[in-house]
């Protein structure tokens, strides 16, 4: 397990988080925030800052993080990167692909892909526009989805209100209709600091691809698939109001959830093992059993055996861990967080 933070620090685990590894900062790095990193076995991780112009960088270790080499630094000055997501295809010869996003520039959302493990790095020709206002966050590396199919889906906020945005191949396989990309709005709280902060799938987004088979989202082929977003608004954390909805169609309509989490959201996942979705955020963490529509506290007020705050102050979540500020660490352990 690898984990990330500001300051440039990057923790490395090998023994389920007993013992956390210091990694060596990269060269350069040392005041930057690394928002998202992606680990390919135990060996090799591509770390992600997030941060206006070049403070957006790619570092990559292949020696259990001892050393780091700068691999990608973001050409555009008003940009901002906010999520980094790679899958993997299992052929002859297998290949990492992997998708990063970032905020608009010249009012279009910036997307940059690799086919090499992400040695190299080109700019997209397909382009997402956006709206006056519109942007992504990079609050938990988790604003974006990119699975199986290689289909990608990110979801959004600010001013002009939250939506959803994939390509339309994801709905309707049809060779004679161009690429655009659709999608619907999320009815979440909407401001220059709020709106969609994380996207999760029930789909299993992780699952290789073998012999050129394909996965595809939105119920197409038929597939049960449910979405969920969280957020809300991150400087009035204990506003319940517009931090969850889910859609069955991939995104096309999603609708408010009725019993929302108990305020802002950073992060969600989906566990498939016990069908249990999970968002975490500064205030507290919720689960819901029925696919995003209803969510309740992890903890009940009565629950005086769990560790204080164990539910509390957390950005981000990747099973069976979460991480929070100050260094902060958790472990999911049947009912509750474990620090």
């Amino acid at each position: 397990m690898w984990a990330s933070g500001t300051n440039g620090i990057v923790l490395r685990t090998t023994n389920g988080g007993e013992h956390w590894q210091i990694c060596a900062t990269p060269t350069g790095a040392e005041n930057l925030d690394f928002r998202g990193i992606q680990a390919f076995n135990a060996h090799t991780a591509i770390v992600m800052s997030s941060g206006r112009g070049a403070l957006s960088r790619l570092y990559k270790t292949t020696d259990d993080c001892r050393s780091w080499r700068l691999i990608l630094t973001n050409p555009d000055p008003d940009g901002f990167w906010d999520a980094v997501k790679f899958t993997i295809a299992e052929t002859e010869r297998p290949y990492r692909t992997g998708v990063l996003y970032g905020d608009p520039v010249r009012d279009e959302f910036v997307e940059f892909l690799t086919y090499d493990f992400g040695e190299t790095w080109s700019r997209s020709p397909e382009r997402v526009s956006a709206r006056p206002g519109e942007r992504m966050f990079a609050a938990s590396n988790s604003a974006l989805l990119y699975g199986p199919g290689v289909w990608t889906l990110i979801v959004t906020g600010g001013a002009s209100g939250s939506r959803s945005r994939t390509k339309q191949y994801n709905f309707q396989h049809d060779p004679y209709v161009p690429y655009r990309f659709v999608g619907g709005d999320i009815p979440l709280a909407f401001s220059e600091t709020a709106g969609a902060f994380s996207v999760a799938t029930s789909l299993a987004g992780e699952a290789p691809l073998r012999g050129g088979s394909e996965k595809w989202i939105g119920g197409v082929y038929g597939l049960p698939v449910t979405l969920v977003a969280v957020g809300g608004d991150f400087h009035n954390p204990e506003r319940s109001k517009g931090s969850a909805a889910f859609t069955v169609d991939g995104g096309q309509h999603w609708t408010a959830s009725a019993k929302p989490p108990h305020g802002y959201r950073s992060a969600v996942v989906y566990d498939g093992q016990t069908k249990v979705w999970i968002t975490v955020g500064p205030n507290g963490t919720d689960i819901s059993t029925d696919d995003g529509r209803n969510w309740r506290a992890l903890f009940p007020d009565t629950a005086s055996h769990e560790p204080a705050n164990a539910d509390r102050d957390w950005n981000a979540i990747s099973l069976p861990f979460v991480v929070g500020p100050h260094g902060r660490i958790g472990k999911l352990r049947g009912s509750a967080f474990q620090r």
